[in-house]
């Protein structure tokens, strides 16, 4: 059985890659406007492809401006883009706007990057989350943990997705992600059907919500992922 779980693995990244290199920058670069939907469209095609599915339990706040998430790869990211179809502004890294493939969909679907080793990144990241909001309409994505982690436990949050928040008066979403690793697991190269579960936690002002918000944040997803685990037998 070992062996079928690296094959789907290999199966499932090679058809990320092919999709997103031969169709998704080719479309959204020939059809600007229709980004959202292309990118839609074309994940859930890969989500298909791979044996997974995708499950939303919750609502979306439309109103929302800012989702924060838990983070484990990838699949995070393309089963989100496969329920919604609101064209998010993901945050990522400088260095991923590099990579070759990848890098080359995260300019052409306008995202944020960020430098974490730059003391002017986080200034840059409010005027990049500012404009999202203000110019151009588009919820922002952000993995608070700032990196993936391999365990249930969650990572402490880094402090800028709160400035940020606190500083534009964001209407935060949290989402609680389960399922992502099992469809494809980034750390030990395996691949099994699998649904990706997305959890829509209540949506709140920051401007109205308790000095603790953030830690209490980071502890109400956590709880979401304990029930997940103990009562379906699900892990992040």
């Amino acid at each position: 059985m070992k062996i079928f779980a690296k094959i789907r693995f290999y199966w499932g990244a090679f058809t990320i890659s092919f999709i997103v290199a031969v169709i998704m920058i080719p479309l959204i670069t020939l059809f600007p406007k229709n980004k959202g939907t292309i990118m839609h469209k074309l994940n859930r095609f890969i989500i298909f492809l791979m044996g997974g599915k995708v499950e939303q339990v919750g609502e979306a706040d439309k109103d929302a401006n800012l989702i924060v998430m838990n983070h484990q790869g990838i699949i995070d990211i393309v089963g989100i883009e496969a329920l919604q179809n609101n064209h998010l502004r993901w945050v990522a890294k400088k260095e991923l706007f590099d990579a070759l493939w990848f890098g080359n969909l995260l300019k052409k679907g306008d995202m944020i990057s960020i430098d974490r080793d730059s003391k002017a990144g986080l200034l840059k990241l409010i005027k990049d989350v500012k404009e999202s909001v203000k110019v151009k309409g588009r919820t922002v994505a952000i993995f608070p943990e700032g990196t993936r982690a391999k365990d249930q436990k969650l990572l402490p949050f880094k402090a800028g997705t709160k400035f940020i928040a606190k500083k534009l008066a964001l209407r935060v979403q949290p989402i609680v992600i389960t399922g992502s690793k099992l469809l494809l697991n980034e750390h030990n190269k395996t691949g099994h059907n699998a649904t990706v579960k997305y959890i829509y936690l209540d949506a709140f002002n920051v401007a109205e919500a308790s000095p603790d918000w953030f830690e209490e944040l980071n502890a109400k997803m956590q709880k979401s992922i304990d029930d997940e685990l103990s009562n379906y037998n699900r892990s992040r």
